[in-house]
């Protein structure tokens, strides 16, 4: 087997305000859009990130098809997590968790789009 592309496809009840953050917030740019969807690629991050629409008809699996993004990170390894840190402070965007450092050598921050998807920065230190 030979992957070709990665992405990860998130429910979320407002696929707009979630699309508009990571793009304004992480630099993404839409790759491709219809109602209630919108996949999204920075040629860095190694796969697209899409957003459907919580309740889309087509969803599969339909035993899915009405819960919306819960209890996932979306990790994004960076060089600078401090300068990332500060950078998203003056853009206004709310700290979820404070920048710490765990004993193995994780230093991280995270912050929640508009639905609630986490949105976790690291750096290996």
């Amino acid at each position: 087997m030979q992957i070709k592309q990665s992405a990860i496809s998130l429910n979320v009840p407002d696929v707009e305000a979630s699309s508009a953050f990571v793009k304004r917030h992480f630099g993404f740019e839409e790759a491709m859009a219809a109602d209630g969807f919108v996949s999204l690629h920075r040629p860095d991050a190694g796969f697209n990130l899409i957003f459907l629409r919580t309740g889309l008809s087509t969803f599969k699996p339909v035993s899915m098809k009405g819960r919306a993004a819960d209890g996932l990170l979306v990790v994004f390894v960076v060089d600078d997590v401090d300068a990332q840190y500060e950078r998203l402070q003056r853009e206004g965007v709310a700290i979820l968790t404070p920048i710490e450092t765990e004993e193995w050598g994780e230093r991280y921050f995270q912050v929640a789009d508009p639905n609630g998807v986490v949105i976790q920065l690291v750096q290996w230190v």
